[in-house]
């Protein structure tokens, strides 16, 4: 990382005034003044004014996605998931969205400020399943069902979706577990057997279950241990 961009992300400076700290003299790595703002460093001891000053901790968080919300950053027609958090959560890097919800999908939601992390869930390879809550217009048979887990051709799509597992929980209510991501994909394979999802709740992300004690729209930061459980 830049040494100019390193200051930006550990102080909130803008890209000027780190700029003015480090000209001026007042910025050291490993004890030694740097003038340079694109030294790249990695794990070196950085001061400035002869304080120590270190990147903030990554961000993870868990939310209870409301309907109603969308998952983006800014939208001109809807709230975002973003207007749900306080105004004093302020991490300096930016929140990312972990695996999107449409606008009337409620459920687990992860959002974090570690990009790696927010790849090693969402990649294709990932092996991590998200499991889903869905309720359907008309009642489920058991011949959807098969034909379901066994991967349908989702329309304007060129392979099947893979084998995914369905629990029948009441006619009209099942859930379903799966490994792929493809847009809008629980809606669009219940409409591939000719059925309808009137509402839809997401459950886990790989080992991480939504928190029952957090109403629709509250929020908690992950554990350490949830982190790397993922």
């Amino acid at each position: 990382m830049r040494l100019d961009k390193f200051l930006c992300a550990a102080t909130q400076l803008t890209r000027r005034d780190a700029h003015r700290c480090i000209k001026n003299g007042l910025v050291a790595v490993d004890g030694q003044v740097v003038q340079d703002p694109g030294l790249q460093i990695e794990s070196e001891r950085v001061t400035l004014d002869d304080e120590v000053i270190r990147l903030p901790e990554p961000v993870y968080l868990m939310l209870h996605k409301p309907a109603g919300y969308v998952c983006a950053n800014t939208d001109g027609l809807h709230p975002t998931v973003l207007d749900l958090l306080p105004r004093d959560l302020h991490p300096t890097e930016p929140l990312q969205i972990v695996g999107r919800l449409d606008l009337d999908t409620t459920g687990l939601l992860l959002l974090t400020t570690d990009g790696q992390w927010n790849h090693r869930v969402t990649a294709p390879n990932s092996r991590c399943d998200k499991v889903y809550w869905v309720e359907l217009a008309e009642p489920i048979t058991q011949e959807s069902v098969s034909e379901l887990e066994q991967g349908v051709l989702l329309r304007s799509e060129e392979k099947p979706t893979l084998p995914c597992q369905i629990e029948i929980l009441t006619p009209n209510q099942v859930r379903i577990r799966l490994r792929e991501g493809r847009y809008h994909q629980v809606k669009r394979m219940f409409a591939a057997v000719g059925n309808h999802v009137t509402q839809l709740h997401r459950v886990s992300i790989g080992s991480l279950t939504l928190d029952p004690s957090l109403q629709p729209g509250e929020f908690r930061h992950l554990t350490q241990d949830e982190v790397r459980s993922l």
